[in-house]
């Protein structure tokens, strides 16, 4: 299937009345050929592998390289018959030099499959590779969406934490050393080519990790429940990576939140909670699933500058501005809000105390678990607030996901509300 560039632009914020009467019956899912979910199914990596090709190349960072379950796994690969080598110089939000470095060191052993081992910085690692050693460099000539050309190298995605999802999704994320931000590169050729979800490979990741990973997997999944929804054109598929809120991806995205918000803290409180841990692997895996075709929004948009004022983690930045988000957005996405708050207990009657319900579950599940409650507390400069605005307005794809308009104004109050905690806005 080919993907072309879209030139025009379908998207429509439609009245709650609309968004309940138009047709809702329009999905789309894209995956991985193969998705493998379960207690020890990393241990089927060299049998897939051996299935692909014959020269696999790893990318994992320097603390998984130096474990048994890296041993355990090249070990596999090697008896399966492949030629490996491993990179380990993957760096928490893959810097871009790093991807450099590892292409340049691993062209000339021409590998036929490159595996991910490790949080999503090792899966986005191992797709940017392919595509590099695919389609060549630089990579800034593939940012934004549909750029890619063509297929890229298959890659194999085993992650160790659960939360961003990049096992199953088109989208990888690199810190541009030269721009000094975040930037993305969104395309149907970047979805793995298998998934190996293990949950025990998530036994050892700690609290901390635990609690920013799984809040970083329930912000993808409510950002795509509560997308715009699109008309459904028959061109919508073939020109937008990202299609907004439809059938398909709500249903992944309300198991998603269901098991995030069910099994979460018990994974944050015992990281030995196998049951927990399956659990909230699964709702990560759902989540990517959901926001890999549906996509996120005002959250994800805002976090982008403020991860590169504060060089703080992106699950934590999106976590803090969820609720207020989520606030922004009520009266857009009440009944999705009743929908919400049906999955996770609370009750669907009323729309407007559904809405409330689901705003203060999601505060009091984030609390619980370490997440900051506003953008000072994670160290962003009051005098930068303007030029957190101006940088979010940038990310057009995110912005015009939201169910309702953002508009410079509407962006700039929802970052101070954010900022000092505010529960409502003032725009024009």
């Amino acid at each position: 299937m080919g993907y072309g560039r879209t030139s025009s632009n379908s998207r429509t914020h439609q009245p709650l009345s609309a968004r309940l009467t138009m047709n809702n019956f329009f999905g789309i899912t894209r995956s991985p050929n193969s998705i493998i979910f379960g207690e020890g199914q990393r241990r089927a990596l060299g049998g897939v592998a051996a299935r692909i090709g014959q020269r696999a190349l790893v990318c994992t960072d320097r603390r998984l390289s130096e474990s048994d379950v890296m041993q355990e796994l090249v070990g596999d690969l090697r008896a399966k018959g492949l030629a490996v080598q491993v990179f380990d110089g993957t760096q928490a939000e893959l810097p871009s030099d790093g991807i450099d470095e590892c292409v340049a060191a691993y062209r000339d052993f021409a590998p036929d499959v490159v595996i991910g081992i490790g949080g999503g910085s090792c899966l986005d690692m191992a797709k940017l590779v392919a595509l590099a050693l695919s389609h060549g460099m630089p990579l800034d000539r593939f940012y934004g969406e549909l750029k890619v050309p063509g297929p890229t190298l298959p890659v194999i995605a085993v992650p160790t934490t659960a939360g961003t999802g990049s096992e199953v999704t088109p989208v990888a994320v690199l810190a541009d050393s030269a721009r000094d931000l975040k930037v993305g590169i969104s395309s149907p050729y970047l979805i793995p080519h298998t998934a190996i979800c293990d949950p025990e490979l998530t036994i050892t990741c700690p609290p901390g990790l635990t609690a920013l990973s799984g809040a970083d997997a329930l912000t993808h999944a409510i950002e795509a429940y509560t997308a715009v929804r699109n008309a459904p054109d028959a061109a919508l598929s073939q020109q937008r990576v990202f299609v907004g809120k439809n059938l398909l991806s709500d249903q992944h995205a309300l198991a998603a939140i269901k098991a995030i918000f069910n099994y979460l803290p018990r994974a944050v409180e015992n990281g030995a909670d196998r049951e927990a841990r399956s659990m909230v692997m699964f709702g990560s895996l759902a989540a990517g699933l959901a926001f890999g075709t549906a996509g996120t929004a005002a959250a994800h948009a805002i976090q982008y500058p403020v991860g590169a004022l504060t060089h703080t983690a992106h699950g934590l930045g999106v976590a803090t501005l969820l609720p207020y988000v989520m606030r922004f957005n009520a009266d857009a996405c009440a009944a999705d809000f009743a929908q919400i708050a049906g999955a996770i207990g609370g009750s669907t009657q009323d729309p407007a105390d559904a809405t409330e319900y689901v705003i203060r579950r999601t505060r009091e599940l984030f609390a619980s678990i370490g997440i900051p409650h506003t953008l000072a507390d994670l160290g962003v400069p009051a005098d930068r607030l303007a030029w957190i605005t101006e940088q979010s307005m940038l990310a057009a794809r995110l912005i015009n996901n939201s169910p309702k308009p953002l508009t410079a104004a509407a962006v700039g109050s929802l970052v101070e509300a954010a900022y000092t905690g505010r529960d409502s806005f003032n725009y024009a």
